[in-house]
């Protein structure tokens, strides 16, 4: 048997879509079986593997899974597509608007009683009122409207960005009742706001997106390759290399950012993609485009659904689909060519032509099938088999079942990716680690200086607690940088954690790491800069634990604010309450009162003080030395009154001190040790690596905070 000559990889052969065909759907041919009977969806993801990947066997990501079919025998017979069609009937969600409470109200309570009017109660406000219709794969529906007609509202009734609870009505896809997961998994939602990192290249931003919506059974060559093509399909060729930009670093245009904000959403191929005004702030020639891209996305077998704000006619060609809304009400529902009718009839518009137009609606909207309905799961796995939802293929053989992954990726490959977009995002922004690190460089000779070369004294045991005390603090102010770090990140995380592009979890596991090796520098830069100038006590090994204690307190520092940036909403707050909260861990830390002074109920704040325990730490590092001694006899006189008696009298009073406690007390006798010190600021009851170990675990502790304020606080959806 001949051996058959292996095909060379080339573009046209590593491409998933043909510049020809771009993000076109590719004619599906349904072989049957020899037996007669239909290809499995096993089967056919298998083919659809091949086609994509070659003769390699991609191997299934371990990761969760989110079924979407079961296949009861080899034999279930399928149609080569099944249209999608998105019903939505009754849709109803109103809000409750509180009253206003004055002067004027307390008046009006004796007029008005206890019924309804009164002012100052609560009044419910309508902002969906019994909204039904159909967006069918392959067409555009649009949303029309003025502003606060409802356009956003029902955009985010249909994405599941408003609380069950709340929104009445139905939403079906092919008939069946969309859940919640299902549905973040085949569909995206491009927001009104383009989200997206400033310092990123357009090329860059779409692979990072590929990275985290693609599978890992697709080669890097691959995936590279779907991002040329949805470049060309974009229009975004000729900015392909330039940075997305902001308002301090000149960018790409209006239009093409937004067509990059649709871009990342559509690396995956979804079956349903949500817009909400994609068109706003655009010139017309930019709009245009903008819808133009739209129209291709569906005519590729998808359902897009957006709202718009006074489209242009050219604009209004490519819509299918109209939907007007007025207060929360439906004016008009169908396609663009019975505007001439509706309006020429809008003067005697009566429930008779509402009712006419709607069964003719309906009968247009009929989807006819040559077999039996099938089921949603059904339909989403012959979208799989024609390219849908590009992370979803899986397979194996025709006993196995198939699933579209809940993530593309298991969670270490998205901290990989995560954590390069951030350190590709920071390298290109110095600026930003050179300011933090240039203060903390400032900061450190400046005490260097001050507090250069202490002595033994009673003085220098004084300044060396004052410079610790400084230091500590310090490494927690300049950690505030961190809170308009997230803060400009939040909602860029929220867009893609609300699609699963990646998990919460990866992101703080992410976000976590890639802080360390900043945080080394800063404190090796200021040990360096402060230890060997003062004289601190302890050499070499002294010098690597005040080290440690610095990269400790930066950590614990660094991820208390980072959990404050996951909670506070603004970055003048969260900077408020920094400076505030540590202003308060200072004051508890035991320098400016000791432990054995706090009142009682303030000593669990003490506990509570980030900067007790490596203020503590370094303490004993510099103190726990019992044949050190920091005050001798001559010394006791020092900062009193007998500081100027000469210094024979004070031998004599050394002298008759030492007879009355039974003791040789000389001017050279050690009357204060380290240990003294230690005892005299209340450090007794936990060791310098203990409050090391504890200043670390505060770290992670805040961190564990950070996650689940994310994963609390983000779920972006409407109440």
């Amino acid at each position: 048997m001949s051996s058959a000559k292996p095909k060379p990889l080339t573009d046209a052969n590593l491409t998933l879509f043909t510049p020809n065909q771009r993000l076109e759907l590719q004619g599906y041919s349904h072989k049957a079986r020899p037996d007669g009977s239909s290809s499995t969806l096993a089967e056919l993801l298998r083919r659809v593997e091949k086609a994509q990947v070659g003769d390699q066997t991609p191997s299934t990501p371990s990761n969760h899974v989110l079924q979407v079919t079961s296949l009861v025998s080899s034999s279930i017979s399928m149609p080569t597509a099944y249209p999608f069609v998105l019903s939505f009937k009754n849709l109803t969600y109103s809000v409750n608007v509180p009253g206003k409470l004055g002067f004027s109200s307390l008046l009006c309570r004796q007029k008005f009683g206890d019924g309804a009017g009164l002012p100052g109660r609560a009044s419910t406000k309508v902002l969906l009122n019994d909204i039904s219709a159909e967006a069918r794969e392959g067409e555009i529906m649009a949303v029309l409207g003025m502003s606060g007609s409802g356009k956003s509202t029902l955009i985010d009734a249909l994405a599941d960005r408003i609380s069950k609870e709340s929104l009445g009505g139905a939403i079906t896809l092919n008939g069946e009742v969309l859940e919640s997961r299902l549905l973040k998994v085949i569909s995206a939602y491009v927001m009104q706001d383009d989200l997206l990192f400033p310092m990123l290249t357009v090329e860059e931003t779409l692979m990072f997106s590929a990275e985290f919506r693609l599978p890992r059974s697709l080669s890097k060559l691959r995936k590279k390759a779907r991002v040329q093509a949805l470049i060309d399909q974009l229009g975004l060729r000729n900015a392909a290399g330039t940075v997305i930009g902001d308002e301090g670093h000149r960018g790409v245009s209006g239009g093409e950012r937004r067509r990059v904000s649709i871009g990342i959403d559509i690396i995956h191929d979804p079956i349903i993609l949500f817009l909400d005004e994609p068109t706003s702030g655009l010139d017309s020639t930019s709009a245009f485009m903008v819808v133009k891209v739209l129209q291709r996305i569906a005519q590729s077998g998808s359902i897009v659904v957006m709202s718009i704000h006074q489209p242009s006619y050219r604009i209004m060609s490519l819509l299918d689909r109209l939907i007007f809304l007025s207060h929360g009400n439906t004016v008009f529902n169908g396609s663009p060519a019975d505007l001439p009718e509706f309006f020429a009839n809008l003067v005697e518009f009566n429930k008779s032509w509402e009712e006419k137009q709607r069964s003719s609606s309906l009968q247009n909207r009929v989807v006819t099938w040559t077999g039996p309905k099938p089921s949603l799961k059904d339909a989403i796995s012959a979208g799989v088999s024609r390219g849908k939802l590009v992370s979803g293929g899986s397979g194996g053989d025709s006993s196995q079942v198939a699933s579209v992954p809940t993530f593309a990726n298991p969670f270490w490959m998205e901290m990989l990716v995560i954590s390069k977009r951030s350190l590709t995002n920071s390298r290109r922004m110095p600026e930003l680690f050179g300011i933090r690190f240039g203060a903390v460089m400032v900061t450190g000779i400046i005490l260097a200086t001050i507090f250069r070369h202490l002595d033994n004294s009673p003085k220098g045991v004084q300044e060396r607690l004052g410079f610790f005390a400084l230091a500590m603090s310090t490494t927690f102010y300049t950690c505030a940088e961190a809170i308009p770090v997230f803060l400009q990140e939040r909602y860029i995380f929220m867009r893609e954690t609300a699609y699963n592009a990646y998990r919460r979890s990866s992101y703080v596991l992410a976000q976590s790491i890639i802080s360390v090796p900043s945080l080394v520098i800063l404190s090796l830069a200021f040990a360096a800069t402060t230890f060997w100038p003062m004289g601190l006590a302890g050499g070499f090994s002294g010098f690597m634990f005040f080290f440690y204690a610095m990269v400790a307190s930066f950590w614990a520092g660094s991820s208390f604010v980072t959990f404050l940036s996951g909670v506070v909403p603004h970055v003048m707050l969260g900077f408020t309450i920094v400076v505030a909260i540590l202003a308060y861990f200072l004051l508890f830390s035991g320098f400016f009162i000791s432990r054995d002074r706090i009142p009682l109920y303030w000593i669990w704040f003490h506990y509570l003080s980030l900067v007790k325990y490596p203020y503590e730490a370094v303490l004993q590092n510099e103190f726990d030395h019992p044949a050190k001694c920091f005050m001798h006899g001559m010394q006791m006189f020092d900062n009193t009154p007998l500081a100027a008696v000469p210094e024979a009298l004070k031998l004599r009073l050394l002298q008759n001190m030492g007879n009355a406690l039974g003791m040789n007390l000389t001017g050279s006798t050690c009357v204060t040790t380290g240990v003294d010190i230690l005892k005299s600021q209340g450090i007794t009851n936990i060791s310098k690596w203990n409050c090391l170990w504890v200043t670390i675990a505060w770290g992670f502790f805040f961190r564990i905070l950070f996650y689940f304020s994310l994963l609390l606080g983000s779920k972006n959806k409407r109440r």
